[in-house]
């Protein structure tokens, strides 16, 4: 994989302001014995990677070879510029807003740039992550009920057992749940809160139907699409803030070498 190379490692390994766990484990829905570690991490590449004509963008790991699933206690990792984060946070990507709001113990390594960027969730979160939920969440259920074109599974044992990628349509849901409280509190809440977080593990195990995990996405759809509209969120986020904090946050990690 072309951003697994030694050199990125030695960037992300020396370089990283924030690091934690993400996936299921952050959100309290992985269930015994079934689940992998997801961790991202942030950092400040070198100065010759931004003013040069060397790149970074991310360092990717995995315990498991390219093309193989990852299974229960291997290690998914992914590293990305500083740069590069701020931007799809800005954008409201759901994962990347993650570390935000992931409680302290989940928290692999931290910095002084870390923990001041972990403050300003309220400078970052606007009304546009409430739009990118609703087309994630929304793309999932169109593929799941089979209206929208490409693969909803990759899970075909899943299927076998319960008739429907139970692994997809809690992710489906989840991310409803999560854009609903993204949009009315300004935070997610790691892990999850009961009941959702229950009825999230059921729909995993099969103890809901595909018809009722469809019903459940379109509630959240439709009220997660009225919040994009009247939530008391700004409707952009602060990037003159971010490109300010951007600059200092690399001059002060290229000053000190």
């Amino acid at each position: 994989m072309k951003h697994a190379s030694p050199e990125f490692a030695a960037i992300a390994a020396e370089h990283t302001l924030l690091r934690c766990q993400v996936g299921s484990g952050a959100h309290g829905l992985g269930l015994p014995g079934l689940h992998d570690r997801d961790e991202m991490g942030i950092c400040v590449e070198p100065a010759e990677y931004v003013i040069g004509l060397r790149g970074f963008e991310q360092y990717v790991y995995r315990s498991q070879g390219e093309h193989e699933r990852s299974g229960h206690g291997d290690l998914d990792l992914t590293v990305y510029s500083l740069r590069k984060w701020m931007r799809l946070a800005l954008d409201g990507n759901p994962t990347v807003l993650l570390p935000l709001f992931v409680p302290e113990e989940e928290v692999v390594e931290i910095t002084g740039a870390g923990r001041d960027l972990r403050s300003r969730a309220d400078r970052i979160v606007s009304r546009r992550a409430g739009h990118r939920f609703l087309g994630y969440l929304r793309a999932q259920r169109e593929r799941m009920e089979g209206t929208r074109g490409g693969r909803h599974t990759n899970r075909p044992e899943l299927v076998e057992r319960y008739g429907f990628d139970t692994k997809f349509a809690y992710h489906m849901v989840r991310l409803g749940v999560q854009g609903v409280e993204l949009m009315e509190t300004g935070r997610i809440s790691l892990p999850m809160p009961e009941p959702d977080r229950a009825w999230l593990r059921a729909l995993r195990r099969g103890e809901h139907s595909r018809a009722r995990a469809l019903e459940r996405a379109g509630e959240l759809e439709a009220r997660l699409a009225a919040l994009c509209t009247s939530a008391d969120l700004p409707g952009e986020p602060d990037a003159a803030w971010a490109d300010r904090w951007l600059v200092d946050t690399y001059r002060a990690a290229w000053d000190r070498g």
